[in-house]
């Protein structure tokens, strides 16, 4: 991690840290996401996630999960709908958030 650089700097380890993820049995959890990227340093409490199921509780069809990274956004994408792990720096939202629409409560300790 380059903690002095910005999101593109940072964008490399991400997209290492998804990809890792994406190659386990949990590759739609976006728990496990959330959790590797806490073990390569980055805050938690600059992250978001999506639910894994819908309402109804069937799969996502994709999750997003994104790290606030000072004016910028991590942020990473995977699920069935789509043919590869894919992770981008966007611009932060006005109320310092990445993900638009309602997104999961980190209420775990990751890692833990």
């Amino acid at each position: 991690m380059k903690p002095d650089g910005d999101a593109e700097d940072n964008l490399p380890l991400f997209t290492a840290v998804m990809r890792a993820v994406w190659k386990t049995d949990d590759k739609v959890k976006g728990r496990a996401y959330i959790d590797a990227l806490a073990e390569a340093g980055f805050d938690v409490q600059t992250m978001q996630v999506t639910r894994d199921e819908t309402s109804v509780g069937n799969p996502a069809d994709s999750i997003q999960f994104s790290v606030l990274w000072k004016d910028e956004c991590l942020v990473g994408q995977v699920g069935p709908s789509t043919k590869k792990p894919t992770a981008v720096v966007l611009p932060a939202l006005p109320d310092e958030r990445c993900l638009v629409g309602e997104t999961r409560e980190i209420d775990w300790t990751p890692g833990g």
